[in-house]
């Protein structure tokens, strides 16, 4: 099973199974590497030995976003730009939809957030049905230090976690929460040492396992109901929104200013 995907090992567990983003060290994602993990849950969904699975990474963090600062995407804006936008328009969206997959697939899912979880990278994070994390990792939504607004359905399921309130705090001040802040605040349902998150991971999802399959099943589709579609009913707001603010000077100052390690000076324009 693991041949078929690029970017992610691909690993069954009695009845877990186990995706590993292999994008070591920062684990950037694409729509490519979110179309896999998308495919990979469809995949367990299909298996009647699976009843859970656990999403880990290797590498530094668990997942930093998609990579402003890499040349390639650089380029391609660059030539969006020169283009037309809806094709900007259309590329973020298809991956928004892949997104919205990992959202409508049916078993539980566990995500080992060993390192930092940022921007998009925390909305895969929270895609999960649970966190297991460590002191040692980052949850940050970091869209507005970028000059822009936050994505990957974030806006639906942040708040439904943490409260409205401390959405609004990530959100405002892009602010990086440590792990046991993350604990705290109901964004992980355990902290604990960084080399024990991944086992802690897999007894958490050998523990749903042991239930029942089909109970898991009815239960979960009744606590998460409507969750994909109000997710991509936030994503089309969204990438509205994104597609605006990255045509402004601003998100240029602020992916350059993050590239930089400094202070964006961010003009409003």
């Amino acid at each position: 099973m693991g041949t078929a995907f690029p970017d992610i090992g691909v690993e069954i567990h009695g009845h877990i199974g186990l995706i590993e983003i292999r994008r070591p060290p920062l684990n950037f994602f694409d729509i490519s590497l979110i179309n896999q993990i998308a495919d990979a849950l469809e995949g367990f969904d299909r298996d009647i030995e699976i009843r859970a699975s656990v999403l880990a990474a290797q590498g530094k963090a668990f997942c930093a976003g998609a990579n402003f600062t890499d040349p390639a995407r650089q380029a391609q804006d660059a030539a969006e730009a020169k283009g037309d936008p809806a094709d900007s328009l259309g590329a973020i969206n298809h991956l928004y939809m892949q997104a919205v997959r990992i959202f409508r697939c049916k078993k539980p899912v566990v995500a080992a957030v060993h390192g930092a979880a940022v921007g998009g990278g925390l909305g895969l994070a929270v895609s999960a049905d649970f966190r297991v994390t460590c002191p040692e990792a980052r949850f940050s939504a970091n869209f507005t230090k970028l000059g822009f607004h936050p994505g990957f359905g974030l806006t639906v399921t942040l708040p439904e976690l943490v409260g409205k309130n401390n959405a609004e705090l990530m959100f405002y001040t892009s602010r990086r929460v440590t792990g046991e802040e993350a604990y705290k605040m109901g964004l992980a349902n355990e902290c604990v040492p960084q080399d024990q998150v991944r086992t802690a991971a897999m007894k958490l999802a050998a523990e749903i396992a042991e239930c029942s399959p089909l109970g898991l099943l009815s239960t979960r589709a009744t606590m998460r109901a409507n969750l994909a579609d109000r997710v991509m009913a936030a994503t089309e707001h969204e990438l509205a929104e994104q597609t605006r603010l990255r045509a402004t000077e601003d998100f240029k100052e602020g992916v350059k200013a993050t590239e930089e390690r400094r202070f964006a000076n961010f003009k409003g324009r």
